[in-house]
């Protein structure tokens, strides 16, 4: 059965983007950007909510046309444009790039989704996530925490009254000083 991976980066004090979405503290280096090439390359599909569909539209489509662009810039273009992807919105009505229009989370229709052959299908969004995590849909957790202190701005989890355990089962640090930590659900 493929799995929901939540990937998200995030600021060492808790946060995905500052203010005015602004994600200019991410510290994506190389080495980080082939690693993410690779794991994402490896997916069987995307899971994106409004605003990282749009973030990722904006900017990856025509990235590797850019000759100035790093190796491992134009190398995740094609990787983004080809992978399918399901892009949950009340309020797009187009989407291209091989991707799929969805209105609502269904938990029923997301369970038939990871029992379909393929890869494991990467979850990327806060409110996203957050439905996807309410409804246990999620299978793991993979968390790059950026050496970066943003203050304030939009946090990657909301606040809840119900603590959620967790198993770390990988940790890596890059040569930029972000941590992937890698988790997955307690039973």
């Amino acid at each position: 059965m493929r799995k929901i991976v939540l990937m998200m980066s995030v600021s060492l004090d808790g946060y995905i983007e500052g203010p005015d979405r602004d994600i200019s503290w991410h510290r994506v280096d190389d080495e980080l950007h082939r690693h993410l090439n690779e794991t994402v390359g490896s997916m069987g599909g995307l899971l994106h909510g409004r605003v990282v569909y749009e973030l990722m539209a904006d900017y990856w489509p025509t990235a590797d046309a850019d000759p100035d662009a790093p190796a491992s810039v134009r190398e995740f273009a094609p990787i983004w444009r080809d992978l399918p992807k399901l892009v949950y919105s009340r309020t797009l009505t187009h989407v291209d790039w091989n991707s799929t229009l969805v209105r609502a989370v269904v938990p029923e229709e997301v369970r038939a989704l990871k029992e379909q052959p393929g890869g494991d299908l990467a979850l990327g969004g806060a409110e996203l996530g957050e439905v996807f995590l309410r409804y246990g849909l999620v299978d793991e957790l993979r968390i790059y925490v950026h050496p970066v202190l943003v203050g304030r701005g939009r946090p990657l989890f909301p606040q809840s009254d119900t603590p959620t355990s967790l198993r770390l089962v990988e940790s890596r640090t890059f040569g930029n000083g972000v941590v992937l930590l890698r988790y997955e659900p307690t039973p």
